[in-house]
């Protein structure tokens, strides 16, 4: 079978017989015709070209993604930029290319919220000012009935009443914190949804008007059980928004945006939720049993003294002691307690979207090839984005679980690897592949025998 496309310049002919995988098809059109390949793809994956824009334009882009293969100046993030951050986001190979992986990925049912969304768990970010949190429930789903739909989500709630100060409580009129509603297609807040096994819910982060309201899409097929979309774990993520959390790029997570099933019998949140949601509120313990304490009228005490802020480093003392360094588009980075310190410094580390109860970082290293700049605190690391400008969601996340130790002394970056030093030993990653390539002791660097 012979396949021939003639645009009015350029001439491709490709010839096909059953010898010829699909996928080198599919790798040679999307090099030199992307948007023949998007359509190519789509057509196999039964997944509309358009759609594909608009999945990207949703959840990888805050001003709209252009035209596959467009090579016109544009406000709108590129097709290929768009296509990255995705798969950067999910974990597979980030090529810039539509692959079979990537599509499936985006065929599967999901969150609406996008996973750059513009609030996370860092402090300062959008959360409630209250520990008690009311919601109302204002259009029910027709496939439960309305007490299986409350069950749902006072068990929802629940996790993170379980884990944290917060309270929550159900209203049946006037304005709640939390507006829950079953609508389908557009319901009045300039996010419609698409019908059946697609975008199953979405929440806005806390705030006023729709701060906190969660809507759900009246169109899916809504149960307590495998089957359908399971309402007390789309609940359950969609509420973890409601009260500020961003979606996670951990699989196990509850915020990861696209939906799967687990057992709910016993479902407790995951750590990653947990770390993300007691960084917001704190941890369950600290919620008080009695009312705060209150003065007499009749007495006058003198105010408490304001705490004495910290000193900024003397930048230029000879006793100076650096935490960590790094160097960051060749420019030389060094960090002391809680600042950053070089010419023109001190200045605070929460300028970088670090939080405030962070004192002192133990390590920092900028990598090349992605732009970013982990920071090494205690058991906890962060990564910052340097083309966006800000920390990457889902963090912090445990040192062990990405790097097989539990704290990190100093990093750095050489030939490609990344190399962190743990108390008397180094070790290397190739951080692209995402794996440990080998552990030596910190003294081979000195040529010792």
């Amino acid at each position: 079978m012979c396949l021939s496309i003639h645009p009015s310049i350029h001439h491709l002919s490709i010839n096909l017989s059953i010898y010829h995988p699909s996928i080198h098809l599919s790798i040679h059109l999307s090099i030199i015709y992307p948007s023949i390949y998007l359509l190519f793809l789509s057509l196999h994956i039964n997944i509309p070209s358009l759609r594909i824009t608009d999945y990207l334009s949703s959840f990888y882009s805050d001003v709209g993604v252009s035209a596959p293969g467009s090579v016109s100046r544009s406000s709108l993030d590129s097709f290929e930029d768009s296509l990255r951050k995705m798969q950067e986001f999910f974990g597979i190979t980030v090529t810039g290319q539509l692959d079979s992986t990537t599509l499936d990925i985006m065929t599967r049912p999901r969150c609406g919220v996008s996973d750059v969304a513009r609030y996370g768990y860092f402090d300062g970010q959008p959360k409630w000012d209250k520990k008690e949190i009311t919601y109302r429930v204002t259009d029910y789903t027709a496939d439960m009935s309305q007490e299986e739909v409350d069950r749902a989500l006072v068990k929802a709630l629940k996790l993170y009443s379980d884990v944290t100060p917060l309270q929550f409580r159900q209203i049946r009129s006037g304005t709640a914190d939390i507006m829950v509603m079953f609508k389908a297609k557009s319901h009045g807040d300039f996010f419609p949804f698409d019908g059946p096994n697609g975008t199953l819910a979405h929440a806005f982060s806390p705030g006023e008007g729709h701060g906190g309201d969660t809507h759900f899409d009246a169109d899916e097929s809504w149960t307590l059980t495998s089957s359908g979309a399971n309402l007390f774990l789309v609940a359950a993520h969609e509420f973890g928004h409601a009260l500020g959390l961003a979606h996670s790029q951990v699989q196990s997570a509850l915020m990861f945006p696209t939906y799967q099933y687990v057992n709910t019998e016993g479902f407790t949140l995951p750590e990653d939720d947990r770390q993300g949601i007691q960084l917001l509120y704190g941890e369950w313990g600290i919620r008080g049993t009695s009312p705060e304490p209150t003065l007499n009228p009749g007495l006058n005490p003198e105010p408490a003294p304001s705490p004495t802020p910290e000193p900024a480093p003397d930048r230029c003392s000879p006793d100076l002691v650096l935490d960590a360094a790094t160097t960051i588009h060749n420019t030389l980075y060094f960090f002391k307690d809680k600042n950053t310190v070089q010419p023109g410094y001190p200045k605070p580390l929460r300028n970088l979207g670090l939080p405030v109860h962070v004192r002192k970082v133990d390590a920092a290293v900028y990598l090349s090839f992605s732009s970013k700049t982990l920071f090494f605190v205690n058991n906890m690391y962060w990564s910052y984005n340097h083309r966006r400008d800000r920390m990457d969601h889902g963090y912090p996340k445990y040192i062990y679980r990405e790097f097989d130790v539990s704290k990190v002394d100093a990093a750095f970056e050489y030939r490609g690897r990344l190399y962190l030093s743990s108390g008397a030993m180094q070790n290397e990653y190739d951080y692209k592949r995402g794996r440990l390539v080998r552990s030596f002791l910190n003294n081979q660097w000195m040529n010792c025998s």
